[in-house]
């Protein structure tokens, strides 16, 4: 029975601190970070498809670096300007000396829509001009409703929507709410021995951020090499920008476990709506004369006389105008990726504004001179037999040092164009995975019209054959390469052909203006 004092002291010491030691303790704010870090990993269901500009589909680590002033005893330690999409169990917070207690991520911003859900069923003072005196009058009233849908208040005289009266109208708050920040904030709640003034290392996962590559490759007029180029599109799909930050990101398909949907930051925006009525000013638009806005901003004979007169100045000895400065040149690539388990590292070797709301574009790689081969490629099917059919054209690069390249590429989609007759034409799109040093790399770049083939399958003799019949006819003024991918075993097995997991390869060259035809003979079992 003696232990039973013990036990509930014991237990006094572990519990969280109450409820009301949140409410009555002092706030200090942190509203400047000193330095940051912002680590971008890419959407993992996005594939290679764009970015959502609405809100990316990617998350970010984020470190941010800052400066607090901290009093004596309990207190709540306000952090504003984080990321938007916080995720608040990541959050990490290293260099207080005596720890924390609790930590709340803040969801509800400052607004006018925050405002009204903040003081619903509370008293507001309405400001507003009389109907009666056209005089600015002022009157107590309650929220009872909104903001989405419509603000109802209640005043003495009644019940009645906001902004319905046709007279200019607002309503006043006595003070801005504890919980309502301008910026999104994270609270914690810290105990200090002593007032301090200590530098904080906060680390937190952030939801509305993603990057991808993207990549233009200029072939050259030998046709045997191209010039590629790279760059990294990173977006920021928050309310929070980290202005001269670190830039990092991870190529690679990382396992991210799903998170419940975070609170929107505000309650949706302000809607006011009043009951139709039959005035002037509700009619619908297409029923009123058109408004027509005309704005003359300078008399035209006299823009002729100073295009005329121009010139004649100029020929008469004055100097001409001062040359353009060149561009600067664009920024170094990063330097080549770091090994982070099984996934890919960029660091952006220079500071970067990661803005809210926007994108931003940094350079991944230039190489002047990638070997590059042009392929004609198609996979033979049962169910396209019998039919004729375009090959695809292709443009394959090898990712090694020895052929102008030799670096991991994130995926993405890369633009592809020609010169011709010196001028600068787009020849093709296409997309492409994730690809490691030394691997293949194919830009499909659609159907050509000029290389087709044409397949007959037909019942061999023994059941357990079939035998298949290829055409292949080229268009073109030049040879053609032809790479055809067979799914299947062959029998006999061909020799010298690449073999690429269960498929055979068969490479050919097309002569121009040429055809040829080959047959191979299918095994249905086995193999």
């Amino acid at each position: 029975m003696r232990a039973w004092p013990l036990l509930l002291w014991v237990a006094a010491l572990l519990a969280p601190a109450p409820l009301f030691a949140q409410a009555s303790a002092p706030i200090a704010v942190s509203t400047k970070i000193d330095d940051a870090a912002v680590t971008v990993y890419r959407a993992p269901s996005r594939g290679g498809g764009p970015i959502d500009p609405n809100w990316p589909q990617g998350f970010a680590f984020i470190t941010e670096t800052r400066t607090v002033t901290l009093p004596a005893g309990m207190s709540v330690l306000r952090f504003e300007g984080v990321a938007e999409g916080l995720l608040p169990e990541t959050a990490v917070l290293s260099g207080l000396p005596d720890g924390v207690v609790e930590k709340n991520r803040d969801a509800r911003l400052l607004s006018p829509a925050g405002l009204v859900d903040a003081y619903l069923k509370r008293s507001v003072t309405l400001r507003r001009t009389s109907l009666a005196t056209g005089k600015v009058v002022e009157q107590d009233a309650v929220i009872q409703s909104g903001p989405n849908g419509g603000v109802i208040v209640q005043t003495a005289a009644g019940v009645e929507a906001l902004a319905c009266s046709g007279l200019p109208e607002r309503m006043l708050y006595p003070r801005v709410p504890r919980d309502l920040s301008a910026k999104p904030t994270l609270s914690v709640l810290v105990e200090s021995k002593a007032a301090r003034t200590v530098k904080v290392q906060l680390l937190y996962l952030a939801e509305g951020f993603d990057w991808a590559a993207n990549y233009v490759a200029d072939r050259g007029t030998d046709g045997k090499t191209l010039g590629l180029t790279g760059w990294i599109t990173v977006a920021n799909g928050g309310v929070t920008s980290f202005p001269g930050a670190q830039l990092n990101v991870i190529a690679g398909r990382l396992n991210k476990m799903y998170s419940p949907p975070l609170p929107r930051s505000t309650p949706g925006p302000l809607v006011l709506k009043c009951w139709p009525m039959d005035i002037t000013s509700t009619h619908p638009l297409w029923e009123l004369p058109p408004i027509i806005e005309y704005e003359q901003s300078y008399d035209e004979s006299a823009a002729a006389e100073v295009i005329v007169t121009a010139p004649r100045r100029d020929r008469r000895g004055m100097p001409p105008p001062p040359m353009m400065a060149a561009p600067a040149p664009p920024p170094p690539p990063p330097p080549p990726a770091e090994d982070l388990g099984d996934l890919k590292f960029y660091r952006i070797p220079f500071r970067v504004d990661v803005s809210a709301k926007g994108q931003k574009q940094v350079a991944l790689l230039a190489k002047d001179k990638v070997a590059v081969e042009q392929l004609y490629a198609a996979t033979l099917h049962d169910f396209m037999a019998n039919r004729l059919q375009p090959l695809s054209m292709q443009l394959r690069v090898q990712n090694r040092e020895s052929d102008g390249l030799g670096l991991a590429l994130p995926a993405g989609a890369v633009t592809v164009f020609e010169t011709i007759g010196g001028r600068r034409l787009l020849v093709g799109e296409a997309k492409i995975g994730d690809k490691a040093k030394d691997e293949r790399v194919d830009y499909d770049l659609g159907l050509s019209p000029a290389v087709q083939y044409l397949t007959v399958v037909k019942n061999d003799s023994d059941p357990d054959y079939k035998l298949w019949q290829v055409k292949i006819t080229n268009a073109r003024p030049f040879d053609a390469e032809i790479e055809i991918l067979i799914p299947f075993a062959l029998d006999p097995a061909p020799e010298g052909w690449e073999r690429r997991g269960s498929s055979w390869v068969w490479r050919v060259r097309v002569p121009a203006n040429d055809s040829l035809v080959q047959t191979f003979r299918q095994k249905m079992k086995g193999g």
